[in-house]
């Protein structure tokens, strides 16, 4: 992700900002200062001021070296500086004269003292940076460990490596002092590398973190705020803010900094409400206050025995206040009514198209689509009936080897009961049967009437032993007239 005002790359190198807000990627420092003072020329016999303010690790620490060198930096460029017992290397985040007006806002002297430039970065300077830098993580972990090791009741928030790898600044946070002579041998033995440690507060711990604010904005802690003043309770009461913890602490987990951006105007506001104006007496009875409100200057009262609340005009609250200590009660607190006005709708010369303008290549594909969808309901359709239809054969070719079992079933039972007549019969009947001829005992079975060439009619069967009597002969059924005459069938005996 590449910043848009520097142009910095994967490797965050920064190529001059000329961005006026922070950069997101992390390649511009990130809490920056407009040069208002940058395009003003100076006259011939005025030097450029030699102090140049230069920020390190992407703007969470600040310092001002002299330029000695008496080269001429841009905001954004990349300078080696001097370190202790070392070099360092940071970007250039404000030159020129305005750097004296933020050396007095820190209270930095212009002293010989002051650090040096040494000057602008080499290849080898900045491989040697890079790998310093990347042991950072790992060194913050190591270190994390070893202090939970020893049971120091700390958090380590963040580690700096110096840029030629000599000196290690560890951050840290913690409620009470913190002895950690034993700990600082610890770490230089195992990282190899000057160590100093320093205390920082929540709320500068979430400046060096950074995130996103309820507003929607990154942190000001991580953007501009430098100074932290203590944030009260109080500011909230004075806005007429609910005391919900929740809502009024920040990511740090103390209140948020944006209370105290207007307490001052809340202050001046309130100058005109009455202070000694808590409770007042009617004849109804006490009336306590319950809110302020600046912006329609009224006052909200309520009294004990109700939940309903009466905005009151200041005027009206200083009347009864002054009739209370006369030990006068009004009978009533005469409350405004007030009127919620809706917003004036503006004409902004917009018109409702909706549906009046169509656009031709939409309508196209829409109607292709239309098309498409219904020809996969077409073959959806045609699928289904298909597999509608293999279904049913199945199903009757298994329902014709179970009628097939069944006929076969049928007829051996018949056989049997035959059999069975059979050896009950007399030897009479027997022989009578033997002599018929053959025609008239494989005779074929008759459905839909009688055929020409059988006329005569069967001779009725005797009688069985028991009290049935025999059936009366069949009358020979008329053949229709669209029915042809069948052949006769004859049985083969197996």
């Amino acid at each position: 992700m590449a910043c848009a005002g520097c142009g910095t790359g994967a490797d965050g190198k920064p190529a001059g900002c000329k961005s006026n807000g922070g950069c997101s990627s992390g390649g511009c420092n990130r809490l920056n200062v407009f040069d208002w003072l940058a395009n003003i020329p100076l006259g011939d016999s005025l030097a450029p001021f030699d102090i140049i303010e230069v920020s390190f690790n992407n703007g969470s620490r600040k310092d001002f070296f002299r330029n000695v060198t008496k080269q001429l930096f841009e905001k954004g460029e990349m300078v080696t500086v001097e370190g202790i017992s070392g070099f360092d290397i940071g970007t250039v985040s404000l030159t020129g004269e305005l750097v004296k007006l933020q050396m007095k806002k820190r209270r930095a002297e212009d002293t010989p003292e002051v650090k040096k430039v040494l000057r602008r970065p080499t290849a080898d300077d900045l491989n040697r940076m890079n790998d310093n830098k990347a042991r950072e993580k790992e060194a913050l972990i190591k270190a994390r460990a070893l202090a939970r090791n020893i049971g120091l009741e700390m958090k380590l928030t963040e580690v700096e490596i110096q840029a030629d790898g000599r000196k290690a600044t560890f951050f840290y946070t913690a409620d009470d002092r913190v002895d950690f002579r034993e700990l600082i041998k610890i770490y230089a033995s195992e990282f190899r590398v000057k160590v100093e440690m320093r205390q920082i507060g929540a709320r500068q711990e979430a400046g060096k973190v950074g995130g996103i604010g309820s507003c929607g904005r990154e942190l000001c802690c991580s953007t501009w705020l430098s100074d932290f003043k203590s944030v009260n309770t109080t500011a909230a009461r004075y806005q007429n803010l609910s005391i919900n913890q929740a809502k009024l602490s920040g990511q740090c987990g103390r209140l948020k900094c944006c209370l105290n951006y207007e307490l001052d105007t809340y202050l001046d506001a309130l100058k005109d409400f009455p202070e000694d104006a808590d409770i007042i007496e009617t004849a109804g009875g006490v009336a306590s206050l319950q809110k302020r409100d600046i912006f329609k200057n009224l006052m909200w009262y309520s009294y004990d025995t109700s939940n309903k609340q009466y905005p009151l005009t200041i005027s009206r609250v200083k009347e009864i206040r002054q009739l209370n200590k006369q030990g006068i009660k009004p009978e009533e607190l005469k409350a405004v009514e007030v009127v919620v006005a809706k917003p004036k709708e503006t004409d902004l010369g917009f018109a409702d198209v909706v549906g009046q303008i169509s656009l031709r290549s939409l309508e196209k594909t829409s109607h292709k689509r239309k098309q498409k969808d219904k020809e996969k309901q077409k073959q959806q359709h045609h699928q289904k009936q298909g597999q509608q239809g293999q279904q049913g054969q199945q199903a009757q070719g298994q329902k014709q080897p179970q009628q097939q079992q069944q006929q076969q079933q049928a007829k051996k039972g018949g056989g049997d009961r035959q059999e069975q007549q059979k050896q009950h019969q007399k030897p009479e009947q027997k022989q009578q049967r033997e002599q018929q001829p053959k025609q008239q005992h494989n005779r074929p079975e008759q459905k839909q009437g009688p055929r020409p060439d059988r006329q005569e009619q069967r001779p009725p069967r005797e009688p069985k032993e028991g009290n049935r009597e025999p059936r009366e002969p069949r009358e020979p059924r008329e053949p229709r007239g669209d029915q042809k005459p069948r052949p006769p069938r004859h049985k083969t005996k197996k």
